[in-house]
C-alpha cells in the first residue's frame, strides 16, 4: 500500500515536469515592411504625395532624393501629358529638370522592374530616360496601369521607385489640363502642356 502511494506521488510530481519540457509552438516572424521614404511634391495644382522604395530601388530612390534635399525640383514643371486614346483613364505625365545644365545631375544606372518586384500600376512613379543608364531629373507618373512599361527579356523597361498615396486626383487634373498642337519634337508633339504646371516645393514628409 505505502509503494502504492510513493508510485503516485511519483507519477503525479513527474506529470507536470513532462508538461514543462513540451516546447512552445513556433511563433511566426513578424513580416518585414521595406524601408519607404515619403515626399511632397507642392504643386500650382495641388499636393502630390509619393512614397519612394527607398530598400527595393535604392539607387533611384537615392537619386531623386539628391534633386529633392538640393532643392533642385524647385520651380520646375510638369510639361507633359500623354494619354492612350479610347482608354479612359489611362497616360501619364511627366515631370523634372528637363536636362538644364543648372538643375541636372549625373546620369544613374537602369534598376529595372525585374529586379525591383515593382511595376508600373495605377499612381506608380517612374523614371524618364532615353538609352538605360541615361536617366537623371525626370519622372513620370502613371495613370492607370501600364505593365508594358515594365522589363521583359527584350525590353529593359523603366525604373519605378514608388507611388502615389495622396493626390491622384491633382495627378488626373494634369492628365486632363490643356496641351499645345504644335509643341515638342517627334512623338511629344501634341503632349506639351500649355501652360505648364508648376512644382512650387519638392520636400520630404515626415
Amino acid at each position: 500500500m505505502i509503494r502504492m502511494l510513493l508510485g503516485l506521488v511519483v507519477l503525479s510530481l513527474a506529470a507536470p515536469i513532462a508538461a514543462q519540457n513540451t516546447p512552445p509552438p513556433p511563433i511566426a516572424a513578424p513580416a518585414l515592411i521595406p524601408v519607404t521614404v515619403r515626399v511632397t511634391l507642392q504643386t500650382s495644382a495641388g499636393a502630390i504625395v509619393l512614397l519612394l522604395e527607398k530598400e527595393r530601388a535604392p539607387i533611384t530612390t537615392t537619386n531623386f532624393l539628391r534633386y529633392v534635399d538640393q532643392k533642385r525640383f524647385d520651380g520646375m514643371s510638369f510639361y507633359r501629358a500623354l494619354k492612350v486614346p479610347y482608354e479612359t483613364p489611362l497616360g501619364f505625365i511627366q515631370a523634372g529638370t528637363q536636362n538644364d545644365p543648372k538643375r541636372v545631375l549625373s546620369p544613374i544606372a537602369h534598376e529595372p522592374t525585374s529586379q525591383t518586384g515593382l511595376s508600373h500600376t495605377d499612381g506608380a512613379i517612374s523614371m524618364a530616360r532615353w538609352a538605360p543608364g541615361t536617366a537623371t531629373g525626370d519622372f513620370t507618373i502613371l495613370v492607370g496601369a501600364i505593365p508594358s512599361m515594365d522589363a521583359s527579356a527584350s525590353d529593359p523597361g523603366y525604373a519605378v521607385f514608388g507611388h502615389v498615396v495622396e493626390g491622384m486626383d491633382v495627378v488626373h487634373k494634369i492628365l486632363n489640363s490643356p496641351t499645345s498642337p504644335t509643341a515638342g519634337q517627334g512623338v511629344m508633339k501634341g503632349q506639351m502642356l500649355s501652360p505648364v504646371i508648376r512644382i512650387l516645393t519638392a520636400r520630404r514628409t515626415p
